[in-house]
Parts: C-alpha cells; sequence; structure tokens
C-alpha cells in the first residue's frame, strides 16, 4: 500500500459510521458516567526482560506475580458504590489467565470464570464494569514477549485474540478502554528497550485496534493525549471512538488556557477541539501529584476535579460530555493505595454534587 492510498485508507475509515450496535436510548446523559479507573494488573510501567537477560539494578521490572488484595478492591468498590458512582473500568493487563494466550498470565492471574463472577457481582451492585487493556506500546509490557513485536503478525494476532477473549468474559461490555497514551520517545528515554510507532505507522495499529473492538459489538475508548501534539488527531480518528482527555495542572499551568505556556495550552484546549470535531468524550481527572506540584509546595492535587468538572461543563457541551473517570493510578494492594484510591472517588463526587 502506497502513503496516498494508506492515508485515504484512514480518512475513510474516520468517516464512517461505527460497525457496532448503538442503542440511543442506552446513552447515558450528560455527567452520566460516574467512574473510576482501577488497576487490577500492574504490568504496564515495569520493564519486561526475557528470563535469561540481565537486569539493572534499581530499575523497575514487571511482576511476576499479582499486586492486589481482594479485600482493599472490595472495600474500595463498596465506597465507589457509597459515592454514587455507576462505573468501574478495570486496567486488566496481566490479572487475567486469557483462555487464548495464557502465558500471558503471572502467579495469581485469575481464571475467565472468577473474572466473569466478579463482572456479574458489580452489576448486581448497579456498577457498569468496563475492561481496560492498554495497547500503548510505552504501557504494553503486560504482554510480556509480544511488547517486543510490537506491529508484527504475532502481535496483532496475540492483542486481537486477548481483545475478544475479554469481550467474552465480560459478556459484551458496552466500552473496552484501549489506552493508547503516551506513546512517544520522550516516555521511553529510559526504557532498556525502546518501542514507539509513529506517523502513519501509529496510524495504522490505532484503526486495526478500532476495528478489532468493533468487531466484537463493543465501543473503543481511548486516550486523547496524542493530540496534543498532533492537532490532526481530531480529523483522523473515527467519531465513533469515545474519546478519555484529561488535563491534571501537574505541570503548575492553572486552568485558564490563555494564563499556559504555549506548550502546555493543548491540553486543556484539547476537551474544546474534541467537542467542535463531534467526539463524545469522558473527562479525566485525578488526585494523582506530579514531581512539580510537589516542588511547588502541593502535598495533595485535591482541586483538580472540581476545576476539571466546571472547564467541561463551561466548554463542553452537554451532548458530548458523557460523564467523568478518576484515575489516581494506583494499585488495589495497600492501606496508602486505598485511602488515596478513596480520596480520588471522594473529590470527584464532592465536584459532581457542587460541595
Amino acid at each position: 500500500m502506497t502513503r496516498k492510498e494508506f492515508l485515504a485508507a484512514g480518512a475513510a475509515l474516520a468517516a464512517s459510521k461505527p460497525t457496532f450496535a448503538r442503542n440511543p436510548a442506552s446513552e447515558v446523559k450528560p455527567d452520566g458516567i460516574r467512574g473510576v479507573l482501577l488497576h487490577m494488573g500492574m504490568n504496564m510501567w515495569g520493564e519486561w526482560v526475557a528470563p535469561d537477560e540481565p537486569r539493572v539494578e534499581g530499575k523497575r521490572y514487571t511482576h511476576d506475580e499479582i499486586s492486589f488484595s481482594e479485600d482493599i478492591w472490595n472495600r474500595t468498590i463498596d465506597h465507589a458504590k457509597k459515592r454514587n458512582f455507576n462505573m468501574v473500568v478495570m486496567d486488566l493487563g496481566e490479572f487475567v489467565k486469557y483462555p487464548s494466550h495464557p502465558e500471558l498470565a503471572v502467579k495469581g492471574s485469575w481464571s475467565p470464570d472468577r473474572m466473569r463472577a466478579e463482572v456479574r457481582r458489580l452489576r448486581k451492585m448497579g456498577l457498569e464494569p468496563i475492561p481496560k487493556l492498554n495497547f500503548s506500546a510505552t504501557h504494553d509490557q503486560w504482554l510480556k514477549q509480544y511488547h517486543r513485536m510490537v506491529s508484527t503478525e504475532p502481535y496483532y494476532r496475540v492483542c486481537f485474540d486477548v481483545i475478544k477473549d475479554v469481550c467474552e468474559i465480560f459478556e459484551t461490555p458496552r466500552f473496552l478502554h484501549i489506552g493508547f497514551d503516551e506513546e512517544q520517545i520522550e516516555w521511553q528515554k529510559k526504557s532498556v528497550h525502546v518501542t514507539c510507532r509513529q506517523h502513519e505507522l501509529w496510524w495504522h495499529a490505532l484503526y486495526k485496534f478500532i476495528g478489532a473492538v468493533e468487531r466484537q459489538g463493543v465501543r473503543p475508548w481511548m486516550f486523547s493525549d496524542y493530540g496534543w501534539s498532533h492537532p490532526d488527531f481530531v480529523k483522523k480518528c473515527p467519531k465513533s471512538v469515545l474519546q478519555c482527555p484529561g488535563y491534571y495542572n501537574e505541570d503548575v499551568q492553572g486552568y485558564v488556557i490563555e494564563k499556559m505556556k504555549p506548550c502546555y495550552q493543548p491540553r486543556l484546549r484539547m476537551f474544546i477541539d474534541l467537542d467542535k470535531a463531534g467526539f463524545d468524550m469522558v473527562a479525566l481527572p485525578t488526585n494523582w501529584v506530579s514531581e512539580k506540584l510537589k516542588a511547588s509546595g502541593r502535598t495533595e492535587n485535591s482541586d483538580n476535579s472540581a476545576e476539571i468538572v466546571k472547564f467541561c461543563r463551561a466548554n463542553v457541551s452537554p451532548e458530548h460530555l458523557k460523564g467523568f473517570l478518576m484515575a489516581s493510578w494506583l494499585e488495589c494492594q495497600s492501606e496508602w493505595a486505598f485511602k488515596l484510591n478513596c480520596a480520588g472517588i471522594d473529590q470527584l463526587a464532592d465536584a459532581l454534587e457542587g460541595v
């Protein structure tokens, strides 16, 4: 395929209608999604190395067993329900023993039946369970050796098999979050193995993943940060993809676009650009504290939810604002993480309720 043919195919896909079934009556109302992103798997950040490869002292590597406490998980879920949340986005990674590729499992990975039982339990509680599998080359170490095979035929086969497995386990969920965030060299410059798709290859991969999800009758959901440095994102990405823009004020720029440094303005403007382009979105606030926030004297990021809710309600049309998803970016294992996950839930709940 020539470059001209590839771009034409991408443009055609971006303009096409979604291939999955959509029932307008089931669409959420403005602010309707009150969700929390919780990590069951954690192998999205550490280095993956083969068993016979050397390791660098002091470097973080992927876990060979799950980092998870069922008690912490249940208590966090109970707190989300108590604060009137209605969705849990479950970041899976290595946490499930996928039927098609059990080699991706680690010690303690849940069986499909156990995960299916948890999905049904959450639904009975009134919490919509949504699976997340991050296919960004920066965050796909949970794929083990296939992490180093990005864009190859074996890689796509494994990824698409796992997508099918998850959609079956979750009994055709409304969405599947595919991640696709932070796939740039700057996020991997300290990695021992760098894999980064760029230009047409990145789009080629995205289109293939969108198609793989939609073939299961499920709507793809993705992070929107690629658009920060690629203005053509809103033109080339299919409107069928639910967007997840986030802005954490991690660089201490505030929440007024005109007062931000030009290089940071696209992060907050992305909400507006997506809305104008006709994308549905779920905004992503956090209570995670960056090093720059800490250096500025902040010990917590407690106002991000309130500011993002305020900004979205003022700048995003109700038609496209489908809700909010709290991301504390923590495991469900320790009491420390439990407190911070619950603090994030409280902050978003208070913001939505006008407290």
